[in-house]
């Protein structure tokens, strides 16, 4: 059983879901006919143990990984994820700045120079998340929090309309976790389908929408 759980009611149509999935891991069944869907316009939380599969469904969703059987939908062409701060090295020489125009290289194209919206998007984020003063600093010289942040920053400036967050809130502070709630609404305001795999009570309390995979 994969219950959803609404906390409010909508009769949008799903901005994602996937339908009679079969995923396996090393010949491990992970999924077996799964079938789920998620709401635009809310904040959706992924929850269940360890081993449960919420980062394979996000990958799922993601396009990064392929179900044995089964279809995945995404009213989407463009989709951000961002993957646990523990599957990015710390040793990648790249600042802070650049690792959040990262997030606009999709935009940008091949051999395309940001412009002034690329940029004050990025600024925008920045400034959301509280790194403007480590802008200079290279992803090694941050804290596991710092870095998640600028993790955070990368996917929201990419200002697609399918958000995909894993953990978000491992090694945030209070007052950084609760900015993220906010930013999470906000996104969602717009009408961003967001998705969230998560085991932080708070950030599951603050959902608009909860799936328990088990």
């Amino acid at each position: 059983m994969n219950p959803i759980f609404n906390k409010t009611a909508t009769v949008a149509p799903p901005g994602a879901a996937v339908s009679g999935v079969d995923f396996d891991y090393r010949s491990t069944a992970v999924f077996r006919q799964l079938t789920l869907s998620f709401q635009p316009g809310v904040v959706n939380a992924v929850v269940g143990p360890n081993g449960c599969g919420k980062s394979t469904l996000l990958a799922l969703l993601a396009g990064v990984l392929r179900p044995a059987a089964g279809t995945v939908r995404v009213d989407a062409r463009d989709i951000a994820f961002a993957v646990q701060r523990s599957a990015v090295t710390d040793t990648f020489p790249i600042t802070v700045a650049a690792a959040v125009m990262m997030g606009r290289w999709r935009r940008l194209g091949l051999l395309r120079r940001p412009s002034a919206a690329d940029r004050a998007a990025v600024q925008r984020w920045i400034s959301e998340l509280g790194l403007t003063d480590l802008c200079d600093r290279t992803l090694g010289e941050l804290s596991g929090g710092q870095r998640q942040r600028v993790l955070l920053a990368q996917a929201l400036a990419q200002e697609a309309p399918l958000l995909l967050l894993d953990e978000p809130s491992t090694g945030l502070d209070t007052c950084s976790a609760a900015r993220l709630i906010e930013q999470l609404h906000r996104c969602a305001g717009t009408g961003t389908t967001v998705i969230v795999a998560t085991h932080d009570s708070v950030l599951i309390e603050a959902a608009d929408q909860f799936v328990e995979l088990g």
